[in-house]
């Protein structure tokens, strides 16, 4: 049973593997002499405006959040519809209720004024 897992195993521990080499040979060999051009904030190859430290907007987070779960609807929607054939009428009230749970939480979202920018 544990040999049908073996070949994600063994991908799993090199791709580790992998990475952490990668930081520990790259701590130890890099140069490390910091000047202010390598600290400052990269803004596409033009000369930085303001700070980098500024805050965010709370919408921002909030869009970001709800993009989020419009993602996570896409995710269990996909293998849904590749299978949906054989899934028959429970399948499709399944993923019915799924759809109708989160319209109604966009709706709450919409109502509360989170999509509102001013």
């Amino acid at each position: 049973m544990l040999g049908a897992y073996l070949p994600i195993i063994v991908l799993v521990a090199v791709a580790m593997a992998f990475g952490l080499c990668s930081l520990i040979f790259s701590s130890l060999i890099g140069q490390k002499k910091p000047s202010a051009v390598k600290l400052a904030p990269y803004e596409c190859g033009c000369e930085p405006v303001g700070s980098a430290r500024e805050r965010f907007s709370v919408k921002f987070y909030i869009i970001a959040m709800l993009f989020i779960l419009f993602d996570i609807e896409a995710v269990f929607l996909y293998p849904w519809s590749v299978i949906f054939k054989r899934l028959g009428m429970f399948g499709v009230m399944e993923m019915g209720v799924f759809i109708v749970i989160l319209f109604v939480g966009y709706i709450y979202v919409w109502k509360k004024g989170a999509l509102e920018w001013e």
